[in-house]
This record gives C-alpha cells, structure tokens and sequence, in this order.
C-alpha cells in the first residue's frame, strides 16, 4: 500500500483563488435564482390561467426543463444556440441564462404551490375592505405567498448554488473548475478536492441556516 503525503501548504498558497471561485458561484447563484424568480412568477400565474393558450406553453416550458439535464442545457446553450445565430454571450453570461431558465421552471412550481395554498381568508378580507384585483395581488396575495413558500425557494437557492459546479463544464472559473485547475497543476488530488468539497458543505449549511431564520421570521401563521 502505497502512503500519500499531504502537502497542505499548496491549498494555502491557492486559498485566494478558491475564495474568489467560491464568490463567484455564489454571486452566480443568486443573479439565477432572482431572475429565475421573476420568471417563474410569471410561468405560476400563466399555468393557472384559464385559457389553454396561455397555460399550455407554460405547462411544455417546465415539464422540458425539469426533464432534461442541467448539464445538456448547459452545452446547448453555449454551444448550439450561437451555432444557428441566435446569440452569442461569453461562457458566464451564457450559464446565468441557462441557470435562469432552469431555476424559473422549479420555481413555476413553488409558486404554483404557493399560490393554490393560500389561505382562502386572506383573499376574502381584501375584498372586503375594497382592495381592486392587482391590488389585491400586490398587498395580500404576493406577500403572503412568498412567506408560504421561503422554505422552498430557499432549498432552490442552495441547489442552485450546488448546481454552478456544472459550469466548469464550459471554464467558468467557479470552484470545481478552480479545484480542477489547481489539482492539474500540483497533483494534490485529495488536498484540492477536500477544500471544495468542505468549501461547498460550509457554504450551503450557513446558507442553510441564514435562511431558516428568515423562514422563523415570516412565516405565515394558519
């Protein structure tokens, strides 16, 4: 059996390259999950409409993401799409857009989710007291159907943070790639991927409890 020497000192010489990598794929993250939020809002709103023609495009566009592979569409949009013409980003801007629309179909759900959840009182007491449709959309439904479904969109933010690992697929310089680079320059195998392995753990349990403590916050009282 053959000992391996660890040699920490290279990940310690290295350790501003794996903090930016990891700045990155966050700051990555989030600009997807913000976008694909908006998106997904608007997919939820269009999935509950009563004409087919609205909510049957919107049914086609998440039931295709969700059942293709990150990694696919990854490949299809910074490799094929600039092929027919259709545009032509850099590799970051190309998996922001790709992030987006992957994050905007899981969140089409949540918010589908949140939205057919909601307390039939509050809709009730809005009219009440006079409130016109998009008011009531803005001031009640909006608000209390974000509180309802914080658990959900927080667990998508730290999938999604998990998931920028795959953009080291296409060079963006994110933690996996950086990890890659470094190990293939000083064959430290088992340093390089333990420090983004704990980098990762690290991150996504913080993440995981910042969160939790906004759900405590807002969460709706039934």
């Amino acid at each position: 059996m053959i000992a391996y020497n660890f040699n920490w000192a290279v990940i310690w010489r290295n350790w501003d390259a794996f903090l930016g990598a990891l700045a990155l794929g966050l700051g990555l993250a989030v600009v997807s999950l913000v976008i694909g939020t908006i998106i997904g809002l608007f997919l939820a709103y269009a999935r509950l409409s009563p004409s087919p023609w609205i909510s049957r495009p919107a049914w086609a566009y998440v039931e295709f993401i969700r059942n293709t592979p990150l990694l696919l569409l990854i490949f299809f949009v910074y490799f094929g799409l600039p092929e027919i013409g259709i545009y032509n980003l850099d590799k970051i801007q190309s998996f922001i857009l790709t992030l987006s629309g992957y994050a905007a179909a899981y969140m089409c759900e949540v918010f589908r989710a949140g939205l057919a959840s909601m307390p039939r009182a509050y809709g009730e007491a809005a009219k009440a007291i006079g409130l016109r449709p998009w008011q009531r959309q803005r001031h009640v439904v909006l608000p209390v159907m974000f509180r309802i479904t914080l658990p959900a969109v927080s667990n998508n933010l730290i999938s999604l943070f998990k998931d920028t690992s795959l953009a080291a697929a296409i060079a963006v310089p994110e933690l996996t790639f950086t990890a890659r680079q470094i190990n293939a320059n000083t064959y430290r195998v088992i340093e390089c991927w333990l420090t983004a392995s704990a980098l990762y753990l690290v991150t996504a349990y913080a993440i995981a409890i910042a969160l939790r403590q906004v759900e405590k916050r807002y969460a709706v009282v039934r």
